[in-house]
């Protein structure tokens, strides 16, 4: 039974050995010649106004939660939508309730404050 992963074993054990090996070739060959514009940080075109360590706001993480969240439960629509005849009236009511939850979600998210910038 084992022998039948030792495929698997290989495949996995040649990636990481040459992952390995490429790191180690580029580290040998590759060029060291470090400059101070090399180290800048590159930001469209422009110079640096700020570090690149600075802390960004609760804020900010709780809007990019929020959207994700959101944004992966509308992913499951769309499988109801494209099977909603076969369904039928329990997946119809299945669905409303759903997006009822959703919708109390998002009005207790509005409330609290956490969609605001300022």
């Amino acid at each position: 039974m084992l022998e039948s992963y030792l495929p698997i074993f290989f495949m996995i054990a040649g990636g990481i050995a040459f992952g390995v090996v490429m790191l180690k070739l580029n580290e040998f060959f590759g060029p060291r010649r470090p400059t101070e514009e090399k180290f800048s940080t590159y930001e469209s075109g422009m110079e640096p106004v700020r570090t690149a360590r600075e802390r960004f706001s609760v804020k900010f993480y709780m809007v990019a939660v929020l959207f994700i969240l959101f944004d992966i439960e509308v992913v499951f629509l769309y499988p109801w939508a494209v099977s909603f005849r076969e369904l039928g009236y329990q997946g119809f009511v299945t669905m409303f309730v759903f997006i009822v939850i959703l919708l109390i979600g998002l009005y207790y998210v509005w409330r609290k404050g956490a969609l605001e910038w300022d």
